[in-house]
């Protein structure tokens, strides 16, 4: 996945601007912190889920460790 927690909404933003809808959803601010500070832990993993089908990135497209 291209996009990952220890990402800033604020940043991911920036790069890809059709996840401010995703972020709305879930009602994140876009802030400088890291997803994983201001998202509780339930919703985390679909908040990613859905940030990363909006840019068109999922497992099967990266390779871990790069």
């Amino acid at each position: 996945m291209v996009i990952q927690s220890n990402m800033s909404p604020k940043s991911i933003v920036n790069v890809w601007g059709d996840t401010a809808d995703v972020f709305k959803k879930y009602k994140v601010p876009l802030t400088k912190q890291s997803i994983e500070t201001v998202v509780q832990n339930e919703l985390l993993s679909s908040l990613l889920q859905e940030l990363n089908s909006v840019v068109g990135s999922s497992t099967a497209t990266c390779i871990e460790g790069g």
